[in-house]
């Protein structure tokens, strides 16, 4: 067969029709002979505040322009402002709202503006008066868009936006500056860039992310979280990153967050919102395989207020790969509204869908016996002309957030997660003999339904009490996961590697059971809730304390329709404990330490007959935290542990009694240890660096089969993740040029049997900011065409090849309205 492009670009009507009417107004508004500025003018926004009470028009100047303000709500108490229309810079802005109130805004050095009364001159002489006590803060924002820096200035995966260096956890997140300079598109990239992540090849079609040697399987939209990776048979969960502001990863224990959590951490996927100033983007790309994407996005204010806010998103991609045959097309789209009802209260809602057609290679290269590299070119495709696969992903979200006064506040979210997965496929597996022989075709059909729904609901607030200053977040949090599966299988020996047939007989689910095949049916019914709370005290002016606690309740059932057999896991009241404390070494530094709790229910049952109880995990970590350069670079040093305690184990003396096999046992403790360093952000002027190193050890503590032996086979011990990006100086400042090295030591294959060589990955950038609205990017990846194995479950799957050295040009234009 050829290996020919067999795929047009041809976007969608919807996208066509988008992209020209963006076209066209832009022209409209397009200056004719306009010339690249010399440098960047300042940040402006378009603001439509209605002449009112002070103190709300102060809040809807902070939601918008993303200030933080402090001010005694006495200081505001029957005053009014002259409202705010037109596009201003922050400063500007925040002046014309205070015109006539007598009071002024003094910046500081952490980018926070108190509010004080103006310096009055009276006859004669002149006296200021002195500054007001701190009582009230607007929210940081956590919006990354606009930003453009490495380093954020918030994060929101802990119940309310918070500065990192105020969370005794390490937090990592990748901004929209990082997406888009990196040309990340895919989840499982995304996690490859983050410090102390792997992003995993699953055993399927999806991803699997990992954290501290264990997997992420419940992921988080907007803060609810729901399940991903719940299949009757491997990892089948995909996620693009079209529609989010920003990835936010927490390291470690996550229990208190979503009960069940992973003891690696969590992961938070933040949307993009309708932003207080009309933006328009269009972006084409091309790259290497017949790559080709083409996307609007657009959102702004839809009425003369400001209160509507709506966004768009249509992407539309397709190409062919590195593999022979493989090739993918894909139509994302995204919808959201955000309204506010009041100056406290803003509802918001959003759809958004995706639909990917593919030929997929879901298994990899067959390896030698001992693990080794037959040596076959990265481009051999081991599928047939008729493997295909499809995933139709359809998410709601809705969220409310209230202000009851500056103290005090109220978020609502859900979300609604529908997916369709199915596939038809040829895979080749078996220990590959010297002559190519020994390779045993399966053919394989899938068919995976699912429907998630998730809903989180928490209060936040400040007091005072005893004299201390407090802050509290008590919530609730439900999911449920129900399937329905299916998938089908035959084998057949005689295969040879070294001359596949694509051309076999395509499969139906009817032929495979008449070749003597079977068909598996399944399905999950899985519900989680929770209650949680947590206190966060001022101990002293530098030391706070965070004390923490979850209760869980947890149930699922695994119906195996073919065998008639069903499996039930309960965990009921389940007590998650979460402990810290922070000390403020300076205003820029702090060190801190924290304790948390996490269980794991498992389905595993004794020679008794019970259920095995959850598994119980202890999270230690200390570490160090900096905000420096006025908020523009974070930094931070980590030095963690965790124990994985009552892990389940084969009962050996037991014999084969549970179905013809061991019973399990409660005895296995596994651990986690290492530190991890990391820097973002704007280390010297024009630029940013994201630099992050893990040294991280896995083993069995506890074992009776694999005792003392690494425990995360996809868990190298060392990891650097590295990204530069270098605005040029003087005359040449609309030029970038970027960089980055993503390196980790070998990790091992599926049955501890043979190593996997580590590998160093290279990767370049250049744009051109050719004028105000149009941009251009190259984007080399892999520069040094390195030959390399992507982590995952390798000998069991076969190895999937790292992309060799590629190109993707990016054309982005973003016109004035």
């Amino acid at each position: 067969m050829s290996s020919k492009p067999l795929l047009r670009f041809q976007p969608s009507a919807l996208a066509l029709a988008a992209l020209l009417a963006t076209c066209a107004l832009a022209g409209a508004h397009a200056q004719p002979g306009a010339s690249t500025p010399a440098a960047a003018a300042p940040a402006q926004r378009s603001f439509a505040i209605d002449a009112g009470p002070l103190d709300e028009a102060l809040l809807r100047l902070s939601a918008a322009a993303g200030l933080g303000l402090s001010f005694e709500p006495a200081l505001v108490e029957g005053l009014r402002s002259p409202g705010l229309r037109g596009s201003y810079g922050n400063e500007e802005a925040l002046r014309r709202v205070l015109a006539g109130s007598g009071l002024e805004a003094q910046p500081r050095g952490d980018g926070l503006y108190v509010l004080r009364k103006a310096a009055v001159v009276r006859e004669g002489s002149a006296a200021s008066m002195a500054a007001v006590t701190v009582s009230a803060r607007a929210e940081r924002s956590a919006t990354t868009e606009g930003s453009d820096s490495l380093a954020v200035r918030a994060v929101s995966i802990n119940k309310g936006n918070q500065a990192l260096k105020d969370i005794p956890q390490s937090i990592s997140v990748v901004t929209r500056k990082q997406l888009d300079e990196q040309a990340i598109t895919d989840l499982r990239v995304a996690a490859n860039s983050i410090t102390g992540m792997v992003g995993a090849q699953g055993v399927g079609q999806g991803m699997v992310l990992f954290a501290r040697g264990f997997e992420i399987n419940d992921w988080q939209y907007d803060g609810v979280a729901i399940p991903r990776n719940n299949y009757a048979l491997g990892n089948w969960g995909t996620e693009g990153m079209v529609f989010y502001d920003r990835m936010e990863v927490l390291r470690g224990a996550s229990g208190l967050l979503q009960g069940t959590g992973s003891p690696g951490g969590a992961v938070n996927l933040v949307r993009k919102r309708g932003q207080s100033e009309k933006t328009v983007t269009v972006t084409a790309r091309a790259g290497s395989w017949d790559r080709y994407g083409l996307q609007l996005d657009a959102g702004g204010p839809l009425n003369d207020e400001g209160t509507l806010r709506g966004r768009l998103v249509v992407d539309e991609s397709q190409g062919h790969s590195f593999i022979d045959y493989v090739n993918d097309r894909s139509t994302s789209l995204y919808a959201a509204l955000d309204y506010d009802i009041s100056p406290d209260t803003t509802v918001g809602v959003g759809v958004s869908h995706s639909d990917s057609q593919s030929r997929p290679m879901i298994y990899g290269v067959p390896l030698r016996a001992d693990g080794s590299d037959v040596g076959l070119p990265r481009s051999t495709y081991t599928g047939a002309w008729w493997n295909q696969g499809s995933i139709e992903q359809t998410m709601l979200y809705a969220d409310l957030d209230h202000r009851f006064n500056a103290d005090w506040k109220l978020r609502i979210a859900a979300v609604r997660l529908s997916e369709k997965n199915t596939s038809t496929h040829q895979r080749m597996h078996g220990d590959v003999a010297a002559d190519g022989s020994g390779m045993t075709y399966a053919n394989w059909i899938t068919d995976f339904d699912s429907e998630k729904v998730g809903l989180d609901a928490f209060v936040n607030g400040k007091f005072e009490a005893l004299g201390l200053r407090h802050e509290t977040t008590f919530g609730a949090s439900y999911s449920k996961y129900t399937s329905d599966d299916m998938f089908a299988r035959t084998f057949t020996a005689g295969g040879n590697l070294f001359a596949i047939d694509h051309n076999r007989p395509r499969p139906t689910a009817q032929s495979m059971l008449a070749d003597g095949g079977r068909q598996f049916r399944a399905g999950y019914d899985v519900q989680q809730k929770g209650l949680y709370a947590s206190l966060r005290s001022r101990l002293t002016e530098p030391l706070t304390a965070i004390l923490g606690a979850r209760a869980s309740w947890y149930d699922s059932i695994y119906d195996d329709r073919t065998a008639g057999t069903r499996s039930e896991t309960t965990a009921t009241r389940e007590i998650t404990p979460y402990a810290g404390l922070v000390y403020a070494l300076t205003p820029q530094w702090s060190a801190y330490g924290s304790y948390t709790g996490v269980f794991v229910p498992q389905s595993e049952r004794t020679a008794a007959g019970a259920v095995l109880d959850p598994i119980i995990g202890k999270n230690y970590e200390l570490g160090l935290k900096g905000e420096l350069a006025d908020g523009r670079v974070n930094a931070s040093l980590a030095l963690f542990r965790y124990d994985h305690s009552q892990r389940a184990v084969n009962d050996l003396d037991a014999g084969f009694a549970c179905d013809g096999w061991y019973c399990s046992r409660n005895s296995g403790k596994v651990r986690s240890q290492g530190f991890e360093a990391e820097v973002s952000g704007e280390v010297l002027r024009n630029l940013q660096v994201l630099a992050g190193y893990t040294y991280n050890t896995t083993e069995f503590l506890s074992d009776p089969e694999e005792q003392g032996q690494v425990f995360s086979t996809i868990t190298p011990k060392h990891m650097l993740r590295t990204w530069v990006a270098y605005r040029l100086p003087g005359d040449w400042n609309q030029f970038t040029v970027g960089g980055g090295v993503n390196t980790q030591s070998h990790t091992l294959g599926y049955d501890r049997s043979f190593k996997l060589a580590g590998f160093t990955v290279a990767n370049l950038r250049m744009s051109w900011q050719a004028t105000r609205e149009l941009n251009l990017a190259v984007n080399v990846n892999n520069v040094f065409d390195k030959r390399y194995v992507l982590p995952g479950y390798v000998g069991y799957t076969g190895a999937s090849y790292g992309e060799p050295r590629n190109v993707m040009v990016t054309l982005k234009y973003t016109p004035g309205l």
